[in-house]
């Protein structure tokens, strides 16, 4: 009897004393944790920079190619598609950079004109300074010249011509890109792939002009009434937003019919 009054007397579990497995457990989440973080970070950058990669990857080598075609009479070729690739990279790498800094969302709310151009713009000024710094670090890291050098042969041996006429082909292609990067984001994320790729005709009830306009008169709507005057069912500012999603709302399917 007294070795049982002994043992229920004892405590079960000395909440005093740390478990000597805790720290480990803790050591082996903290590594895994910062793997997780580092994963989704470089995912969400690579993901981020391709899109404007394969774009200019795709123009840089039409370009290249429609240029050697008009001088294969001459026999002489400008560049090539490892040279493309490059360009692609830096200017991928370029727009990451840029996207980063807080300069590139001053226009978002302003006319759709305005963020196309300071975008294309913006772009092309980090692309232009990525593009010097390329040369720069080949001057002095791979060539091995002198610092104080840099200037005068930039100046006495660089081919300018070919560079601005690379720099006008990238701003061009900014416009182009950032042209469809803009209106995908006015459409929300995919939905302009979907106008362009997916979607039919049949499906919806109006032709996609007719959508457009539809869309843009709501658009007004929203910005000339308040959010009480659409949920109050007898204004005429409910009368018109339930006209508007009528008419551009896709028809019911019918269901199948169950055994």
């Amino acid at each position: 009897m007294l070795p049982l009054l002994r043992m229920r007397s004892a405590p079960v579990l000395d909440t005093d004393k740390t478990p000597e497995f805790g720290g480990g457990v803790e050591a082996t989440h903290a590594p895994v944790g910062i793997v997780r973080w580092v994963g989704a970070f470089l995912l969400r950058e690579l993901r981020e920079m391709l899109p404007p990669t394969i774009f200019f990857f795709i123009g840089f080598n039409l370009i290249i190619l429609t240029t050697n075609l008009l001088l294969a009479d001459y026999g002489e070729a400008v560049a090539s598609f490892v040279l493309a690739t490059g360009a692609a990279l830096v200017v991928g790498k370029a727009v990451l950079v840029a996207n980063a800094t807080r300069s590139i969302r001053h226009f978002d709310r302003a006319p759709l004109m305005r963020p196309i151009l300071y975008k294309s713009v913006f772009y092309w000024a980090v692309v232009f300074v990525a593009r010097l710094l390329e040369h720069w670090i080949r001057f002095w890291l791979v060539e091995h010249h002198p610092l104080g050098a840099f200037l005068p042969h930039m100046v006495a041996t660089f081919d300018w011509h070919r560079f601005i006429a690379i720099q006008l082909w990238i701003f061009v292609l900014f416009l182009i890109y950032e042209t469809a990067t803009e209106l995908n984001h006015l459409f929300g994320e995919g939905e302009l792939w979907h106008l362009l790729a997916t979607s039919r005709p049949a499906e919806l009830p109006l032709n996609r002009r007719q959508r457009i306009l539809e869309l843009v008169r709501l658009s007004k709507l929203a910005d000339a009434h308040s959010i009480d005057e659409f949920h109050d069912p007898t204004s005429p500012a409910h009368a018109q937003l339930v006209d508007i999603m009528r008419r551009i709302a896709a028809e019911p399917r019918a269901r199948p019919l169950v055994e």
